[in-house]
């Protein structure tokens, strides 16, 4: 599953933009990179770069911000039930990733790492980005790690960048989508993101 926007209500990126002033430029860059308008990972460079001088402990106050998703509870509560696991793969970052996976009692999280120096943040990404691409690339290893064939799997999310995990899935949901993504995947989930408990393959 992906994190911002879908497990979560906003995007970190945007949340962290704020407190560089940068959040109108960094919002425009996401929005533009969501439509499949731009590249991700040269759009997540450009917007990283804005966030150059914040300190650390704004992980924290942006960790408090974060607003689960209306339904996200209740929908990683059954899986629980089911003993159906779930992993987060993220364009986003791990620093807010990890405690908030932490939280909900999931294990298999991925997502990009913000190079810090001296307390701060340099404004650059830490090892390869998390892109399109990558998210499919994990939706596999996750599927190899816990046993499953990726037919059995099932992808949720929500923008352009999560089109090739939810093809790659045995069934891919566009939740809140873009329409890119709503094109490409097998179902189309609004509001609750528990919705997706109804759908057949939920169900079957």
């Amino acid at each position: 599953m992906d994190v911002d926007s879908t497990l979560i209500t906003g995007e970190v990126v945007e949340m962290l933009a704020a407190r560089a002033g940068s959040e109108e430029l960094v919002t425009e860059i996401t929005e533009r990179a969501m439509r499949g308008e731009l590249d991700f990972a040269a759009s997540l460079h450009e917007r990283v770069a804005t966030l150059a001088g914040l300190p650390v402990s704004v992980f924290e106050d942006v960790l408090a911000e974060v607003e689960l998703s209306p339904g996200a509870v209740e929908l990683i509560a059954e899986l629980a039930v089911r003993d159906w696991p779930v992993g987060l793969v993220s364009g986003g970052f791990i620093e807010i990733v990890a405690p908030l996976a932490a939280q909900l009692g999931i294990t298999l999280t991925r997502a990009n790492r913000l190079e810090v120096l001296d307390g701060r943040l340099t404004g650059r990404v830490s090892g390869d980005v998390v892109d399109r691409a990558a998210k499919a690339v994990t939706l596999r290893e996750y599927a190899a790690r816990v046993g499953l064939p990726i037919t059995r799997t099932v992808a949720i999310g929500d923008g352009a960048n999560d089109i090739d995990m939810v093809t790659a899935a045995g069934f891919g949901i566009a939740y809140n989508a873009k329409p890119l993504l709503c094109a490409a995947a097998d179902a189309v989930v609004r509001d609750r993101l528990d919705a997706v408990l109804a759908l057949p393959v939920f169900t079957a």
